[in-house]
């Protein structure tokens, strides 16, 4: 809780500029026990809910030029410096890998009396999913002894405020694990505890918990540090566009997008929907005065409701649409205790594209000062461009960049709303996006090594990570060497791709227990989901099996994995497996020829059997070269027109695309994007999570954002032709476009590709980055390019 909220936006925008600094740390502080302590407020629950204050004042002979700090927390912490927002954190992980965060507060410190305080929740039995917590704790140490002035220990003082409690729940979906929201009564609060001249006396000094202990200096009990590998988040102000309804109170027109003081009379009940106008994460900042115990209701949603309940279940509509519909989702709630100048600010970030303001006054009226956004999420920059002339591309390519920001933070996410965690069958997505959008890599690095940690004794990696409940979708797994693959082919980082083949050795030889003598898969172990389909024979995400317990797309995802896994053991780990994984591929292809291929409908079928068939199987089978080129033909245009088979959603189609893509029909890519203009045109403002609008829960999942990669992989032709994307080639796939430029970026520096059509000629613009040669293809020609411009006229 601050009283004083403006700096908020101010110096939060500075602390993502400042943190930023590569991290240089005091070797000394990774080989053995820190001299901070991890401390906790006493007498207080360790693992209940809670939220903590910490505080410590220093004199300082003059202002330092660097005052360095290293800070974490269980479950999460706010960092003030006389009262100014300098760090946020700790990047979730789990406590074998546990984060802290490197700080500079030196631009924040002066000359005197300084205070350090920390905010520091734990929400207890109600935390997110994605946060793994042992019990409240907060640390931080100076990074040389001039900094160990703040080392946390008995001298610090900590406080709980008990004015916070949690709410659970969003009022009509089950599976929301996203953390609670806060219930607080600012009349039992504690109020101005980051200020200097705060009185503290009455506040018990903090109880040392543990040492701190950096990873693999002791014995993995507790918390093993490690410093971050992911830069600060970025945060940055964001107003709230529109006022769309008002019961109850009379609204300024300048509300809420200028700041507008809007007065809600003593005794009223006073309702107000306000629209961000896209989908968004935010903290959430409401300032506001007087009202002596009004109740102040704040929900988020992503969108409103037809209806949520009888025998069509929950139905969202237009996502623009708000009269006549209903208003549910995660909420806050405030008691008000009549003081000017309060300011509440959420804990952590909420995703809305609405809000519901519901204030209750009682004998005293209320002004609500101000209400805002702070934008939050991983620092992508968008580092590629895309010049068409049309307007429909662009639009496609701003919603999925919306879309893969706010499903990214300090891991990939799902979904910002319900889940917030890190799947592997999402992740490889969004990872490209990453790649072809920005060139930043660090959130894919460090999502592999989440998912390599995450590895059962039995070789199975679980399917998402951070999460405290194990879950265990085997075929992501198999995703997983598909994504390891992948950024091999598209970073200069063999060794730390090489580092992680143990690990699919691992996750082959599990599969490879269930595997029968002629190589096919039975009665895979787990979830094997393959895609959200509703389909006959479909189970829960599952594709359909036979009586004997095989399936065709388990036999082919294998068969791609052994694929995948040969040719990096090949280049860089041990032959014996390159020889291994190649033999076993083999001998799934001729078995997978011969049980699924059903020569009279020229489609791999689902099962055995041969009752039922799919774009799913037939897409990994164009994928994993069953077919040569002409048959691959034929079964890219049998996969576009037979209307019988089971079709993809949103999210494999990122699979069927590359499937059409190789059989020939590339240059047809714009028309196969119906599903993104059907959520243009149902108002969405990122990429729902399945094909049916209406009745999907998430309407924000990068992993619809493939566009963002097809339209510079497929249509502008941009891709890696080797390991490290050391050479390139590029296919463009033009289809009706007659002119397009665009840059995409590259490790070496950026890849241009303009190509012009002129009295019938094309005119072919191509500059290669330093140290990069490659190919153009067009056609069924193949041109030579060299480092730097290339021009050609054909």
């Amino acid at each position: 809780m601050k009283t004083v909220l403006k700096g908020f936006i101010f110096i939060a925008f500075l602390f993502f500029i400042n943190t930023s600094f590569a991290q240089t740390i005091n070797p000394a502080l990774l080989r053995g026990p820190w001299k901070a302590s991890w401390i906790a407020a006493a007498d207080e629950s360790p693992r209940d809910y809670g939220v903590y204050y910490f505080r410590k004042s220093i004199e300082l002979a003059t202002k330092p030029a660097t005052f360095v700090v290293h800070v974490s927390a269980d479950n999460r912490y706010k960092l003030y410096v006389n009262q100014k927002l300098v760090s946020l954190g700790p990047a979730r992980s789990d406590t074998y890998y546990w984060n802290y965060e490197t700080v500079d507060l030196a631009p924040y410190l002066s000359a005197g009396k300084n205070t350090i305080a920390a905010e520091v929740w734990n929400d207890g039995d109600y935390r997110p999913e994605a946060q793994i917590s042992l019990q409240t704790g907060f640390i931080m140490q100076g990074d040389t002894p001039t900094e160990e002035v703040i080392n946390t220990n008995k001298t610090w003082k900590g406080i709980r405020d008990k004015a916070f409690k949690p709410i659970t729940g969003i009022g009509w979906h089950p599976y929301y694990v996203a953390g609670p929201g806060e219930r607080l009564d600012l009349n039992a609060s504690v109020k101005g505890w980051d200020k200097p001249d705060f009185d503290d006396s009455a506040w018990k000094n903090a109880v040392r918990i543990d040492a701190g202990n950096p990873k693999g200096t002791v014995n993995a009990f507790g918390w093993m540090l490690v410093p971050t590998p992911i830069p600060s988040m970025e945060m940055k102000l964001q107003r709230i566009e529109k006022l769309r309804k008002a019961d109850g109170v009379t609204v300024p027109a300048s509300f809420p997008a200028t700041q507008t003081a809007v007065t809600i009379p003593a005794n009223t009940t006073a309702t107000l929907i306000l629209d961000q106008a896209y989908l968004t994460n935010a903290f959430v900042t409401l300032n506001f005065s007087k009202g002596k115990n009004a109740g102040i209701g704040i929900s988020y949603t992503e969108s409103l409701f037809k209806t949520l309940t009888g025998p069509e279940g929950h139905v969202k509509g237009n996502r623009n649409d708000v009269d006549g519909k209903i208003f549910a989702g995660r909420r806050d709630s405030i008691i008000a205790d009549g003081a000017s100048g309060n300011s509440f600010t959420t804990l952590t970030w909420r995703t809305f594209r609405y809000i519901e303001l519901k204030i209750t006054t009682q004998n005293e009226p209320l002004i609500i000062d101000d209400i805002y956004g702070t934008f939050t999420g991983y620092p992508f920059r968008m580092n590629a461009k895309l010049e068409t002339g049309n307007p429909e591309i662009q639009q496609m390519l701003d919603i999925g960049w919306r879309t893969a920001r706010l499903c990214a933070a300090e891991t990939y996410m799902d979904c910002p709303y319900y889940e917030q965690l890190q799947y592997v069958g999402d992740t490889r997505i969004q990872a490209l996006v990453s790649f072809y959008n920005s060139g930043d890599d660090r959130l894919v690095r460090n999502a592999i090594n989440l998912m390599d940690r995450s590895r059962l004794a039995e070789g199975v990696t679980l399917s998402r990570h951070p999460s405290f409940s194990p879950q265990v979708i085997s075929t992501f797994s198999l995703w997983y060497i598909g994504m390891l693959h992948d950024y091999w082919m598209y970073r200069p980082d063999s060794l730390f791709i090489k580092d992680k083949l143990a690990g699919t050795r691992d996750v082959l030889n599990f599969f490879s227990k269930y595997q029968q003598a002629d190589g096919s898969l039975k009665n895979t172990p787990y979830w094997t989901f393959v895609d959200w389909v509703n389909d006959k024979g479909w189970d829960f995400g599952q594709a359909p099996k036979s009586a004997k317990g095989t399936s065709a797309i388990l036999d082919l995802q294998l068969m791609w994995a052994y694929q995948q896994a040969a040719q990096m053991e090949a280049k860089m780990g041990m032959p014996v497996f390159a020889a291994l994984y190649k033999a076993k591929a083999a001998q799934l292809k001729a078995t997978i020829q011969r049980k699924y291929w059903d020569a009279g409908k020229k489609l791999y079928a689902d099962t055995e059997d041969k009752q039922l068939f799919s774009q799913h199987t037939n897409s990994i089978a164009l994928l994993t070269g069953m077919l040569n080129s002409t048959g691959e033909h034929d079964l890219a245009l049998k996969l576009l027109n037979d209307t019988s088979i089971t079709k993809c959603t949103i999210y494999f189609k990122y699979y069927l695309h590359q499937a059409l893509v190789k059989g020939g029909l590339g240059d047809d890519y714009l028309n196969w994007l119906s599903i993104w203009r059907d959520n243009i045109e149902m108002g969405l403002t990122t990429w729902a999570e399945i094909s049916d609008l209406d009745h999907n829960r998430s309407d924000c999942h990068a992993w619809g954002a493939s566009p963002n990669i097809e339209f510079y992989r497929t249509v502008l032709g941009v891709d890696t032709y080797a390991p490290g994307f050391s050479k390139i080639k590029i296919e463009p796939h033009l289809g009706t476009i007659k002119n397009i430029s665009g840059e995409v970026p590259h490790p070496n520096g950026k890849v241009v590709a303009k190509y012009a059509l002129v009295n019938g000629k094309w005119n072919v613009n191509v500059d290669l980055p330093k140290n990069t040669t490659g190919i153009f293809v067009w056609k069924g020609k193949t041109f030579q390019l060299k480092t730097g411009s290339n021009n050609l006229v054909i």
